[in-house]
């Protein structure tokens, strides 16, 4: 059982920075794929970052390559995602995720359990 935790979320202008974790609870954090999610207004979730349980493999949506980066601290159990160059159409619910197994996916049927969100609004 995992129970996660989001945080970082806020106002930022277009071409700004933000730095979201998601802390999770559990003793077996390192043996779980973890993901970032958004939901826009009045659209679908949908994938944004994946990383594998031991951070070697990463995994991104092509709008948010070269600007996002994911990464994990096992010790911590905390996973981040470091946004940079936003842009308004980044904004939206971002959600991490968590999943037993090997790859960086992006299917969210695939992933168990979910946090509860933290809000990510750029002004342009």
């Amino acid at each position: 059982q995992v129970q996660l935790v989001e945080s970082g979320g806020g106002l930022v202008q277009a071409g700004g920075s933000l730095r979201l974790s998601c802390a999770a609870s559990g003793r077996t954090f390192s043996s779980y794929v973890m993901g970032w999610f958004r939901q826009a207004p009045g659209k679908e979730r949908e994938f944004v970052a994946a990383i594998t349980s031991h951070g070697g493999t990463t995994y991104y949506r092509d709008s948010v390559k070269g600007r996002f980066t994911i990464s994990r601290d096992n010790a911590k159990k905390t996973v981040y995602l470091q946004m940079s160059s936003l842009k308004p159409e980044d904004t939206a619910v971002y959600y991490c995720a968590a999943r037993l197994g090997s790859y960086a996916i992006s299917t969210q049927s695939e992933y168990s359990y979910w946090g509860q969100g933290t809000q990510v609004t750029v002004s342009s």
